[in-house]
């Protein structure tokens, strides 16, 4: 008989150093929160547990090219981080992807992480989603600590240096803030196939600093220094860097599309500046001018705690497991209490 609430959780997680990996990471707190050990385990290991997948005791939550082991699990959420898409990955592994979310949404319950890439999954690709999960934010980005204020003067970005993060588009722009700035400096955090083109493009300024991939708590600190987060993804699924930003203080600058813009409207024009699409350089550098005259506070994220999100996952596990029972939700709160 399938327990109530699972004995454990198996996480597929992602890349050191990108979203998914902080994603895993901070959903595996959540549910150590709530008493239910959790394990993140590679996609590329996921068919090795086949005991745990065919377990209904263990509940697993599937991610990338681990989706393709859900009709063999039993007991199995999985989880859409985005859409695909041809330009960045090929026509092939497009149609590789659709036919692993339509598998998920036929053997298992497909959910996505906004509502951006919830609309486009089921109105271009013509698939299921269940429900719609933000998320979760690592505790320590959640922290209230009285702590001497740092000065905040980086530019700072966060994620892959990867073609699809656009960071290349918005460089130039970020270079030239920082040439016209005194004091203010630029920080690039994490790495990939861009860098050396980023560095050359850097012109070997000493202002403009590149750090390759840190740890969660070497980001938090960086974060607490910056003035402006900035992203280049216009079709970025939510945004766990934007999150961790915001909850740091950072004044965040986007462009105007893509997931983020679900995190805290009220905040557009003020902690939220928009960079208006094409991404264009004159208009993007315009727009960094306007987030530096910004002032950022340490937004309160409490609805991305990650044991809130942990027990968001266990109420789409009940509606998928068993017919809904008018108390379940209750039944899950003193269970995981």
């Amino acid at each position: 008989m399938m327990p109530l609430v699972p004995e454990r959780v198996l996480i597929s997680g992602g890349r050191p150093g990108g979203g998914l990996a902080s994603y895993a990471r901070a959903l595996r707190a959540g549910f150590a929160a709530l008493g239910i050990p959790a394990e993140v385990v590679p996609p590329q290991r996921i068919l090795s547990r086949w005991r745990d997948l065919r377990n209904p005791a263990v509940l697993k939550i599937l991610s990338t090219t681990a989706v393709l082991a859900a009709p063999l699990a039993r007991r199995s959420i999985c989880v859409a981080h985005g859409f695909p898409r041809a330009d960045v990955q090929g026509w092939i592994k497009l149609l590789g992807i659709l036919a692993s979310y339509k598998l998920a949404s036929c053997s298992s319950q497909l959910i996505a992480v906004s509502h951006y890439v919830a609309v486009h999954l089921r109105t271009i690709f013509n698939l299921r989603v269940e429900a719609v999960i933000h998320n979760p934010l690592h505790s320590m980005f959640l922290k209230r600590e009285h702590e001497v204020p740092h000065l905040r003067n980086y530019i700072t970005y966060v994620g892959r240096l990867h073609p699809c993060k656009r960071l290349d588009r918005i460089f130039p722009a970020i270079c030239a803030l920082v040439e016209e700035t005194p004091n203010l400096r630029a920080c690039i955090i994490g790495d990939g196939e861009l860098r050396d083109a980023l560095e050359v493009s850097a012109r070997g300024n000493p202002r403009i600093e590149f750090k390759g991939v840190l740890a969660a708590s070497q980001v938090r600190a960086w974060l607490r220094r910056t003035r402006i987060f900035v992203s280049g993804c216009e079709t970025e699924a939510l945004g766990i860097a934007y999150l961790e930003a915001l909850s740091q203080g950072c004044v965040v600058a986007m462009p105007a599309c893509g997931g983020g813009l679900e995190i805290a409207p009220e905040q557009i024009g003020k902690s939220i500046c928009l960079l208006p699409l094409p991404l264009e350089l004159g208009e993007v550098l315009s727009a960094l001018r306007q987030a530096l005259s910004q002032q950022g506070f340490a937004m309160s994220l409490a609805a991305y705690d990650a044991a809130q999100v942990a027990r968001n996952y266990l109420k789409v596990d009940r509606r998928g497991s068993v017919p809904f029972a008018a108390n379940q939700d209750a039944v899950i709160q003193e269970v995981v209490r």
